[in-house]
């Protein structure tokens, strides 16, 4: 079930949002009235959609799209009059966020949730990639690291200190990270 804030400091906008959602699929909406508020909700969850009814109490709510969208992988919908949504869209759409102009029609706004969604799911694939190359960096950085002490400590080349640490490895059956843990541990006291 995806999570879904719906900003709109319009009761009847939030009502009409959350039944259009309703009607689309399986949806957990929260409701926040200002960007203020969206804001603090946004800190506690990760929420997978994020639709913004503009303009909002306490400011328009392009500015509140631009940081969910910098900061989160959320689906972003910014929801405009229809005379101002090519000018928002010109302003926005570089940082993934989809612009929809009022009125609303179900079949535009189904499409746009589906593209978020998908957008949102991409962002989330990279979001799993980006961690995982992170941790083989660091664990280059950690083995490079245990070669320069092998290095300067036992006055190996560095090929011969890559080639110890894969052998030592093998032979204990584990990993090469484990094995340049040993090493720094042993010589970096």
């Amino acid at each position: 079930m995806a999570q879904v804030l719906i900003v709109s400091s319009s009761a009847q906008g939030r009502g009409f949002l959350e039944a259009l959602l309703q009607d689309h699929g399986h949806y957990q909406a929260a409701c926040a009235q200002t960007g203020g508020e969206a804001r603090r909700m946004l800190i506690d969850v990760d929420y997978d959609l994020v639709l913004i009814n503009a303009p909002l109490k306490d400011e328009f709510g392009g500015e509140l799209a631009l940081k969910v969208a910098q900061q989160s992988a959320a689906g972003v919908l910014l929801i405009v009059k229809g005379a101002l949504a090519d000018e928002v869209s010109a302003r926005v759409e570089d940082f993934g966020v989809f612009v929809l102009p009022k009125p609303i029609s179900r079949a535009l706004f189904f499409q746009a949730v589906k593209l978020a969604q998908a957008a949102h799911l991409r962002m989330m694939g990279l979001r799993s990639e980006n961690e995982q190359l992170q941790v083989k960096i660091a664990e280059i950085r950690l083995i490079d690291r245990a070669k320069c002490v092998l290095i300067q400590y036992q006055n190996m080349t560095e090929q011969q200190a890559h080639r110890y640490i894969e052998k030592q490895a093998m032979d204990l059956r584990v990993t090469r990270r484990e094995v340049a843990q040993g090493i720094l541990q042993a010589y970096e006291q």
